[in-house]
């Protein structure tokens, strides 16, 4: 987890400021080296878990937060829980999804989950440049590959997306069905009510009800509860 002091980062306030989240040290090495390269970019934080990303954010600032969803091999779905955790808790940063995975649902859960652009970790540096720049000016970003991946997914909706709540959907899911309120669901996973309530809003959509009684039948009909 490194970060940067205000003197070493510049008072140019056209800078982008940019936060890496990867597992691996010498990919976030690489791409520091890459980004560093540009005037106006500079890498002002990195971490490789989720905790690290939720702690450094906070004290770095960054405009932009360049992540990985594959950070661990314990987990397909710590990408797509931070992205949303980022989202709610700081909706003026832009999550830019930086990845090796390319899946039609996957695009759209990421974009779901609060990512404004999606790219291949095979882009061109020029290209990553640019979506990160896109971003930085509140536009979305997408490569072609990943562009072509989220119309197929928009046409083609997956069936069986009610099953796939992540992992942390499942333990809100699990205090839903204790009667827990959005506050206490979130001081018992140690997030913000804010958070809370946008996992709640998930669940429901996901599960095609409206109520969180419904959410709770719904859910141990289908054997997720």
């Amino acid at each position: 987890m490194t970060t940067l002091t205000p003197q070493q980062q510049g008072s140019d306030v056209t800078t982008v400021r940019i936060m890496l989240v990867d597992d691996h040290a010498i990919v976030r090495q690489g791409l520091r080296s890459i980004l560093e390269r540009e005037r106006d970019l500079v890498v002002v934080a990195e971490a490789s878990t989720p905790d690290e990303a939720l702690t450094v954010i906070g004290r770095s600032g960054p405009h932009i937060v360049l992540l990985d969803l594959k950070l661990s091999t314990a987990s397909d779905s710590e990408g797509l829980d931070l992205c949303a955790e980022l989202s709610a808790r700081h909706p003026d940063v832009g999550v830019l999804v930086l990845t090796t995975f390319l899946d039609e649902q996957l695009v759209l859960k990421a974009i779901r989950a609060g990512a404004r652009g999606y790219v291949l970790k095979d882009v061109d540096t020029s290209g990553l440049v640019r979506a990160i720049r896109d971003v930085s000016r509140g536009e979305s970003a997408f490569d072609a590959r990943s562009a072509a991946a989220m119309v197929r997914g928009l046409n083609a909706p997956d069936p069986e997306e009610s099953q796939q709540l992540t992992s942390r959907e499942r333990e809100v899911l699990r205090l839903l069905a204790r009667g827990l309120s959005n506050r206490d669901i979130g001081e018992k996973l140690y997030i913000s009510e804010t958070t809370a309530k946008f996992h709640v809003g998930n669940i429901l959509r996901k599960l095609g009800v409206s109520r969180r009684a419904e959410a709770v039948y719904e859910a141990t009909k289908l054997g997720l509860i």
